[in-house]
């Protein structure tokens, strides 16, 4: 009869910890994604609403117009620079992440391993034991052999 792996309960708390890893890495790629979306989004209309200014300063523009085009501009670059910002941080968080992943897999990798080399020695043990078994019933049936 095989022994249960001793560590089994712990084997079991790795693999939970080691998908709820994985999970919260999901996450935070998700969330730089979204982040890094943003970022172009941001990007894209500061670069569109830079062309529309240009147009629109070619054609003339009046003091008030400018002013209300440059403050506009200006906010725009802002939200531009704090997304940045905030991509930088989403990555930062992001490989602190994959670390913390990377290490909890190694954690389970090596309770894994732990765990077939406990299943291989039982398994070697049982056939240990079916071939003692085995010759035990051989060497009885030579002995009640009246022939021998």
């Amino acid at each position: 009869m095989t022994r249960p792996f001793s560590l089994q309960t712990v084997l079991e708390l790795m693999q939970s910890r080691a998908d709820e890893a994985t999970q919260r890495l999901a996450r935070l790629l998700a969330a730089e994604r979204d982040a890094r979306n943003k970022l172009a989004l941001l990007r894209q209309y500061r670069d569109e609403y830079a062309l529309r200014f240009r147009q629109a300063a070619q054609q003339g523009l009046g003091q008030p117009e400018w002013r209300n085009y440059q403050e506009f501009m200006n906010r725009l670059d802002q939200a531009v620079d704090q997304q940045s910002e905030a991509v930088r941080q989403q990555e930062s968080r992001t490989a602190a992440g994959q670390a913390a992943w990377q290490q909890q897999r190694s954690r389970l990798q090596a309770f894994d391993a732990l765990s077939q080399r406990h299943r291989a020695s039982e398994a070697r043990s049982e056939l240990r034991q079916e071939q003692k078994a085995q010759d035990e019933f051989a060497s009885r049936g030579k002995e009640d052999d009246p022939g021998t």
